[in-house]
């Protein structure tokens, strides 16, 4: 059964979400609500941890207490842009930074 304590809101679209650990030990966003349409097995762990995997062909099936989820930036519908902003204008090329102080002698 899972509680809503560790449920967040997406700061996009306001949507509730769960914050998983990937097997690279990356934060991914899923969907607070199970899914079975998704392609993501998440469980906790003994620490607590939502840790989350994909279900591949290795491994298509949910296993002890994994459950189905969705990852929520595929179902978002106001994702973040994840391009920085350009720092100077097209065709400036950027101040350059002071070198070092040194001592002279």
């Amino acid at each position: 059964m899972l509680s809503d304590h560790d449920v967040a809101t997406c700061p996009s679209c306001g949507r509730p979400i769960r914050w998983a650990i990937t097997a690279r030990a990356r934060r991914q966003a899923v969907d607070a609500a199970p899914d079975p349409a998704g392609n993501l097995a998440v469980h906790k762990d003994g620490t607590g941890t939502l840790k989350v995997r994909v279900l591949s062909p290795e491994r298509p099936t949910l296993e002890h207490a994994e459950w189905q989820a969705m990852p929520h930036a595929a179902t978002c519908p106001a994702p973040r842009s994840r391009t920085r902003p350009a720092a100077s204008r097209p065709g400036r090329r950027a101040p350059a930074r002071p070198a070092p102080w040194q001592w002279t002698r």
